[in-house]
């Protein structure tokens, strides 16, 4: 497979310089206007996502489109307004749908979400937010050139499980010099993929779209488990590192300061017998190394019989903070110290779509905005990178390209 050239990326200041405000929006929604919105790609996330914007009174489902008739027949049996579509172009014509839900594989999301900006029509964004290093500034600068809401499925940014502990533990001085993380969110040892998995589609339904579903990807026959289970093909994706890891290392991010590492080392690949011909690793174990001296950061995700809780755990000087989706932990060193404990039940992604719907009227940027986000997908992508060319990545976060050499 071809090295990952390095095209010109989104300079740090100028996505930092684009966080303090969003242009003006062509159909001004009042506050009690409902938001008309379309979604591209329903099927597990996408679905799922779909139904958190049709729990906010503020918001409609008018148009879903997918690849795939029997899932775009399933979703609109849930939105009895909604047109449907099986090109997001035509869904995009729609003069009544104001915002996007972008739910398609990964390596359609930059082509979705900027073809939607230029439509006039603010976007959700499902994580990651591109497969390539490129894609990502390129999103921003639709964001920024056409003044829409860009939106990432970044969720932890609207978990007050996040902000809480943030500000009392860490932007405190509570815990200390943070000088490791670890990012951990291991799987299950995973069987057969695709057709094999489900016993459904051996062969290829007259309504769905094999070719459009492939889009810029190289041509290959009808391919079940590239359909069905897309994240465990590179070229659709990256694997692991980018389906989980995008989350926890935005984590890090949102703790730790918007910038992207000085380098990247993986370690792991395919421990385990596959026969669906896939070609992302499910053994992943990545290095980064912030600033000179600063910290370190493992992100790992493994095929584990017993996977263990996932979370992101911050080791300072004067203390060690554990936090996931719904608890926190601070402990310090001390003899008989009790640990700060705290448990939110709930799905944070309820807050994010909320945040995204809010921000369509007031027009602030969003929690996940695409500038912070094209900053913290570059380490799982970087990761990528380092697995397929087999060696340590230096990195210059101020240029935002690979130093080679």
């Amino acid at each position: 497979m071809p090295t990952q050239t390095t095209a010109p990326l989104l300079n740090r200041r100028h996505a930092i310089a684009g966080l303090t405000t969003a242009l003006s929006y062509s159909r001004v929604l009042g506050a009690n206007d409902r938001i008309g919105v379309g979604v591209i790609g329903v099927g597990n996330r996408g679905s799922y996502d779909m139904s958190l914007f049709q729990k906010n009174a503020d918001a409609e489902v008018r148009g879903i489109c997918d690849v795939w008739g029997d899932r775009l027949d399933k979703a609109l049996s849930t939105a009895k307004t909604a047109r449907g579509f099986a090109d997001h172009r035509k869904l995009l014509e729609l003069k009544e749908v104001d915002a996007i839900l972008v739910g398609s594989p990964d390596h359609w999301h930059k082509d979705h979400a900027i073809d939607a900006m230029n439509a006039g029509k603010d976007v959700y964004c499902e994580k990651p937010m591109c497969r390539t290093r490129e894609e990502a500034p390129q999103m921003v600068r639709a964001a920024r050139a056409t003044g829409r809401i860009l939106q990432i499925g970044l969720q932890q940014r609207s978990g007050l499980i996040y902000q809480e502990p943030l500000k009392e533990f860490v932007r405190s001085g509570a815990i200390g010099k943070i000088s490791h993380i670890d990012a951990i969110w291991h799987s299950g040892v995973a069987g057969a993929s695709g057709a094999n998995r489900r016993g459904e589609l051996t062969a290829k339904p007259d309504n769905l779209d094999w070719i459009r579903f492939l889009g810029s990807v190289r041509y290959r026959d009808w391919a079940p488990a590239q359909y069905l289970n897309f994240r465990a093909f590179l070229d659709f994706n990256g694997g692991k590192m980018t389906d989980f890891g995008h989350h926890w290392m935005d984590v890090v991010h949102m703790y730790m300061g918007e910038r992207a590492p000085n380098s990247a080392v993986f370690a792991g690949g395919m421990f385990y017998p596959h026969a669906d011909g896939r070609t992302a690793p499910d053994t992943c174990n990545a290095m980064y190394e912030y600033g000179e001296g600063k910290f370190t950061v493992n992100f790992q995700s493994n095929a584990y019989a017993i996977p263990g809780e996932d979370g992101v755990t911050f080791h300072g000087d004067k203390g060690r903070l554990f936090v996931n989706r719904n608890r926190y932990e601070f402990l310090t060193p001390e003899k008989g110290a009790q640990p700060v404990a705290k448990r939110i039940p709930g799905d944070i992604t309820v807050d994010h779509v909320r945040n995204f719907l809010d921000c369509c009227k007031s027009r602030k940027l969003p929690n996940a905005d695409g500038a912070i986000a094209a900053i913290s997908v570059v380490p799982p992508l970087l990761g990528v990178e380092s697995y397929l060319r087999k060696k340590r990545l230096a990195f210059d976060p101020d240029r935002m390209e690979l130093i080679e050499g």
